[in-house]
C-alpha cells in the first residue's frame, strides 16, 4: 500500500470549515491588493491637480506600483517557494503598510513614486504567494471555485474600498486614500497569522526543521488527521528557481502564458488606471466630473469585474479553462475598444466601464487558474511570480503609453483601440498553449487540473 501524503489528503478530502476560512482570508488579502493597486488611480485627479501634472506625468506616477509589482512578483514569489508561503506574505504585508502610509506623506511626484514602488514590491510578492496558497489549501473538487473566489477579491477590494474613499474624498485630500489603505493592510496582519497555517504541500516538499510536527499541526488546524510519518523524499529534489521554469517540459507554456497575460494587462490596466483621470478631464468625458465621482465610477466598475470573475468560475467548469478564457479575451478587445466612443452621462460611463471590467476581469480569472496549475509545488509561486512579472510590463505600459498618446492629442477613440489590441494579441498567444486530448479531441488546458 502506498504511504499517504499530505497533498493527497488535502486533494481527496472534503473541504473543512477551516479550509474555507483560510480561503476567505486569501480573498481578503487579494482584496487588499486590488485596493492598494488602484489607490493611486483613486487619488490620481487630486495628485494631478496639486502638482500640476500633465497626462503623461500622471501616467508615469500611476505606473510606479506596477513596476514594483513586477519585481516583487518574481523575487518574493521565489521566497515563498524557498522559505514558505506565510513568511513571504507577512513580509509583503509589512512592505505594503510602510509604502501606503509613506505615500500619504509624499510632498512631490518623485517621492510618491518611490513609495509606490515599495508598495508594489509587497503587492506583487503577495499576489504570487496567495495564488499558490489558495491552490494548496483547497481540494481538487472545489479548487476552481476557491481560485475564482480568490481572484474576484481583487475587484471586490477595489469596489468596496473605492466606495469608501469616494466618500472620504468628498471631505479630505487625496492622501486619505493611502492612509485608509495602510490601515486596512495593518489590520489584516494578525488575522492572517491567526487563521492561515503553512500549507501541508509546501511543508511536505520543503521539509524544514521539525517538518513532520509542523505538517501535522497544519493538517490538524485544517481539520484533517495527522500522518504517522513523512512520505519518502524524491530521489532528486527539484530546486526552485527561475531557471527551472525554462526546463524543456515548462519552457513553452511559461513563455506563452506570461506574454499572453502581459498583452491582456495592457487593456485591463488602461481602464483601471486611467478611467478616473479621463472622467475628470472635459477633453475626454465632455463633462468635468469631480474626483469623488471618478472614484465612485471606478469602484462600481470593479463590482462588474467581481461579478465577471465570479461567474467565470462556473464558465471554466462548464466549458473548460481554454475556451472560456479565449471567449473572454475576444469580448475584452471589443469592449475596451468601445470605451473610446464616449458616453453622454456619468451613469452611462459607469455602466460602460462596469461591462468592460466584467469581461476583462473574467479573462484574468482564467489566467490565474492556469498559473496555479502549470507547475509542481516547488515551482508554483515562482512560476506565478514570473508570469505576473512579465505581465506587469504590460500593466506598467498601460498608463505610460496612454498618457503619452493623450499628451500628443491622440483622440480617445483611437487610444482605446490601441490599448484594446493587447487582449487581441493575448488571444492569439493563448491559442498556442497545449491542450489535453481525450479520444483525439482537445478538451482543455494542459497541465491545468481545473
Amino acid at each position: 500500500m502506498d504511504q499517504p501524503n499530505a497533498t493527497a489528503v488535502i486533494d481527496a478530502s472534503p473541504m473543512s470549515r477551516r479550509q474555507w476560512l483560510a480561503v476567505a482570508i486569501m480573498v481578503l488579502l487579494n482584496a487588499l491588493d486590488g485596493f492598494d493597486v488602484l489607490s493611486s488611480a483613486f487619488a490620481g485627479p487630486g495628485i494631478k491637480a496639486e502638482w500640476h501634472l500633465g497626462p503623461d506625468g500622471l501616467g508615469l506616477v500611476l505606473s510606479m506600483e506596477l513596476i514594483g509589482m513586477g519585481v516583487g512578483s518574481v523575487l518574493l514569489g521565489g521566497v515563498a517557494d524557498r522559505l514558505g508561503r506565510r513568511p513571504a506574505i507577512l513580509a509583503c504585508l509589512a512592505l505594503m503598510v510602510v509604502g501606503m502610509f509613506g505615500a500619504g506623506t509624499a510632498t512631490s511626484a518623485p517621492v510618491l513614486s518611490a513609495w509606490r514602488v515599495l508598495t508594489g514590491l509587497g503587492i506583487g510578492g503577495m499576489l504570487a504567494a496567495v495564488n499558490a496558497l489558495t491552490h494548496e489549501l483547497s481540494n481538487v473538487a472545489r479548487r476552481s471555485i476557491a481560485m475564482a473566489l480568490m481572484v474576484i477579491g481583487y475587484p471586490l477590494g477595489a469596489f468596496l474600498g473605492g466606495l469608501i474613499v469616494s466618500v472620504l474624498l468628498a471631505h479630505h485630500g487625496w492622501r486619505v486614500v493611502f492612509q485608509f489603505g495602510g490601515t486596512m493592510t495593518l489590520v489584516m496582519i494578525p488575522l492572517f497569522v491567526l487563521l492561515v497555517p503553512e500549507p501541508p504541500a509546501w511543508l511536505e516538499r520543503a521539509r524544514p526543521r521539525d517538518a513532520l510536527a509542523r505538517l501535522n499541526r497544519s493538517l490538524c488546524a485544517l481539520g484533517h488527521a495527522p500522518l504517522a510519518s513523512l512520505p519518502p523524499a524524491p530521489a532528486i529534489a527539484p530546486r526552485p528557481g527561475i531557471a527551472a521554469l525554462f526546463a524543456p517540459q515548462h519552457r513553452r507554456v511559461t513563455l506563452l502564458v506570461a506574454f499572453s497575460y502581459a498583452a491582456h494587462a495592457l487593456a485591463f490596466y488602461f481602464i483601471l488606471k486611467m478611467a478616473p483621470a479621463i472622467l475628470s478631464d472635459p477633453q475626454f468625458a465632455g463633462l468635468h466630473y469631480t474626483r469623488a465621482e471618478g472614484a465612485r465610477a471606478l469602484a462600481i466598475a470593479n463590482l462588474g469585474g467581481a461579478i465577471g470573475g465570479g461567474t467565470f468560475g462556473w464558465l471554466m467548469y462548464r466549458f473548460g479553462t481554454r475556451r472560456a478564457t479565449l471567449a473572454a479575451l475576444a469580448l475584452s478587445f471589443v469592449m475596451v475598444s468601445s470605451f473610446g466612443l464616449g458616453q453622454p452621462t456619468l451613469t452611462a460611463w459607469i455602466v460602460a466601464i462596469a461591462m468592460i471590467a466584467y469581461v476583462t476581469n473574467a479573462a484574468i480569472v482564467g489566467f490565474y487558474a492556469v498559473f496555479a496549475s502549470l507547475y509542481p509545488p516547488e515551482l508554483k509561486a515562482t512560476g506565478t511570480g514570473f508570469a505576473l512579472t512579465i505581465g506587469r510590463i504590460g500593466a506598467a505600459l498601460a498608463p505610460i503609453a496612454s498618457g503619452a498618446l493623450f499628451a500628443r492629442h491622440v483622440p480617445l477613440a483611437l487610444v482605446a483601440v490601441i490599448m484594446a489590441s493587447g487582449s487581441l494579441i493575448a488571444l492569439f498567444l493563448f491559442t498556442g498553449l497545449p491542450a489535453r486530448r481525450t479520444n483525439g479531441h482537445a478538451v482543455d488546458m494542459v497541465p491545468a487540473d481545473l
